[in-house]
């Protein structure tokens, strides 16, 4: 098996590697999923995968991962605007 990998295959591994890690770390308890650096992790996790399009296009992929960015930016944005010392909901 030959693995031939591109800069761009080596960005989405770690976008791939990112987002797990974000959801193991939720499921052990060490992340809380309204905090920042969950969704830091998820964003840039979606958008190291999104890069990795650039070798072979995916619309299925494409849509997911754009979906996936979409909605860890609101939650970083939300989490900004929050109330300083409010609890996440």
């Amino acid at each position: 098996m030959n693995l031939d990998l591109q800069w761009w295959d080596w960005v989405g591994l770690g976008g791939t590697a990112t987002i797990l890690l974000a959801f193991f770390m939720l499921q052990a308890g060490k992340l809380h999923g309204q905090r920042i650096v969950f969704q830091l992790m998820n964003l840039l996790g979606a958008l190291g995968v999104l890069v990795s399009l650039y070798g072979k296009f995916n619309l299925p992929v494409f849509l997911l991962e754009a979906t996936w960015a979409l909605i860890s930016g609101y939650g970083i944005w939300r989490g900004v605007r929050a109330k300083p010392g409010a609890e996440p909901k």
